[in-house]
């Protein structure tokens, strides 16, 4: 059996990448591209260090800096009126995932028109848009070498998964330095989610060795370093093994899908604004101890990939030592629980069939070890809350 494995073009990795997104893109005939961010990237400097990169080679690009956190219909088709507007040949995504998968869904969107409704899943985009150049500045959605990209629907509170080869990018530029500035929250939550993404990628029923061998080493970057940028954010070290676990584990999840966590968190994150890497968090503990009974080696390779639990530990010793990992972690990091989050309880429990509904329908719960059905999901829910 073979797989097909998509990633970016040119990826361009390591300390000082971003000084290179001019040769880059000269090599590749981009001359007029637009750069799509978030006002937080203008205040930070980033934009106008992009700027004087980008002149040094003889580019001069415009700026779209209205993207929000958990993108919109709304505000991505603000991102397309401009470029329908202008004549861009690219476009350069700068910011978290937010800015990426703004990127994404407005390269397609841009190119072939239509609304974002009409290229969710189980629709695959395989059309290629408008070139997209990726440069993450934090670890941990993995969106510049993934086929994803999350739009919320503000008018039924669903968060439309939209996958294919056309929200691909062409090019990503990890450079772990723009991972410096970040705060102490976004560190954590987008930490989890990589973490997470490595998790689902191995025991996803896509899985396939590929996607193993990345999924594993970035779950050994990932866990001993999440609590050390945490608390030290200017440790360059750890800074630059998470950026690079993160990416491992986008490319890992990429080519073999998320499961569970990640079908569940969405209604999580539409209904209630929770940020994605935040309500992956509050599930993860939960969906795994529901998941270990059908996939109890691959949970055991996780927890030693990990590094919390011995080779010479037992499959079900380590899986108790993981599922300890996982409280731990969310502790340590002051994940909050739904409550603690702001979520009122009537409110969580009577959405409750829908957000079933929802998870069901992005099709991710179906690539999980043990295929859940409404009932418990609904049920899993519910232990967020005991």
């Amino acid at each position: 059996m073979s797989n097909q494995i998509i990633i970016p073009s040119i990826m361009q990795i390591g300390s000082g990448a971003i000084k290179e997104l001019g040769n880059i893109m000269n090599n590749m005939g981009y001359k007029n591209p637009l750069i799509i961010t978030d006002s937080m990237m203008i205040e930070l400097g980033y934009i106008s260090r992009l700027e004087e990169i980008l002149k040094s080679k003889n580019i001069i690009a415009d700026i779209f800096k209205d993207t929000i956190p958990e993108p919109t219909v709304k505000s991505i088709q603000n991102g397309v009126n401009k470029v329908k507007d202008g004549n861009y040949d690219s476009l350069i995504a700068l910011g978290g995932g937010s800015p990426i998968d703004s990127a994404k869904a407005i390269s397609i969107l841009g190119k072939f028109g239509g609304n974002m409704k009409e290229y969710k899943f189980p629709r695959i985009v395989d059309e290629l848009g408008i070139p997209v150049l990726a440069i993450p500045t934090t670890a941990g959605t993995g969106s510049e070498v993934t086929k994803f990209t999350i739009i919320s629907d503000e008018t039924t509170d669903e968060k439309m998964l939209c996958v294919g080869k056309g929200f691909m990018p062409c090019v990503a530029i990890v450079d772990y330095e723009l991972t410096l500035s970040l705060p102490q929250r976004s560190t954590a939550d987008t930490g989890i989610d990589a973490l997470t993404h490595a998790m689902e990628a191995y025991v996803s029923k896509k899985a396939n060795k590929f996607s193993d061998a990345q999924a594993l080493q970035a779950m050994n970057l990932i866990a001993p370093n999440l609590r050390k940028v945490f608390h030290d954010g200017s440790n360059r070290e750890a800074r630059e093994k998470m950026m690079l676990g993160a990416t491992l584990a986008g490319v890992a999840f990429s080519n073999a899908s998320v499961a569970l966590v990640h079908g569940m968190s969405r209604p999580i994150g539409a209904f209630y604004h929770v940020p994605h890497g935040l309500s992956n968090a509050m599930l993860l503990p939960s969906v795994t101890e529901f998941s270990i009974p059908a996939a109890t080696k691959r949970y055991a390779d996780c927890a030693r990939a990990m590094e919390v639990a011995l080779k010479e530990d037992s499959d079900e010793d380590a899986n108790k030592k993981l599922l300890i990992e996982l409280e731990d972690i969310n502790k340590e990091l002051n994940v909050p629980t739904p409550k603690e989050f702001g979520i009122n309880e009537k409110d969580f429990m009577n959405n409750l069939e829908i957000m079933a509904e929802q998870a069901l329908a992005s099709g991710s719960p179906g690539n999980n070890p043990r295929v859940p059905d409404n009932k418990e999901i609904i049920n899993i829910y519910k232990l967020l809350w005991t």
